[in-house]
């Protein structure tokens, strides 16, 4: 699925933003590909899945490039054949926007 998302770059934060929440939040999420949730309202979440170890460290060096691009950067959980991210916004203590651009590009390098 590609998206608007995946095209925009992160930004750095501002002073008192606040996390996304209700109908932002949703249609932030209703961009995503599927595989993502929402986690307590305040991490996105997916398990990527890859035929072995190999495909899998790929993958998360590929993300792990665009974090360090976006200064942006997930959790990002790595095992034979699959690969975790949880993605949120320290300093909002939530989800922001940057959160789901990153999603978007990571779906994108799947």
């Amino acid at each position: 699925m590609t998206t608007n998302l995946e095209t925009q770059k992160c930004q750095p934060g501002k002073p008192g933003e606040k996390p996304l929440n209700g109908a932002a939040l949703d249609s932030y999420r209703q961009q995503l590909g599927e595989g993502w949730r929402i986690v307590d309202g305040k991490q996105l979440e997916r398990e990527f899945s890859f035929k072995n170890f190999r495909e899998a460290l790929t993958f998360t060096n590929r993300v792990g490039e665009i974090a360090e691009q976006e200064n942006h950067h997930p959790d990002i959980f790595l095992t034979w054949g699959k690969v975790k991210l949880n993605i949120w916004t320290h300093s909002v203590g939530g989800l922001s926007p940057n959160d789901f651009i990153l999603a978007a590009k990571a779906d994108a390098v799947r």
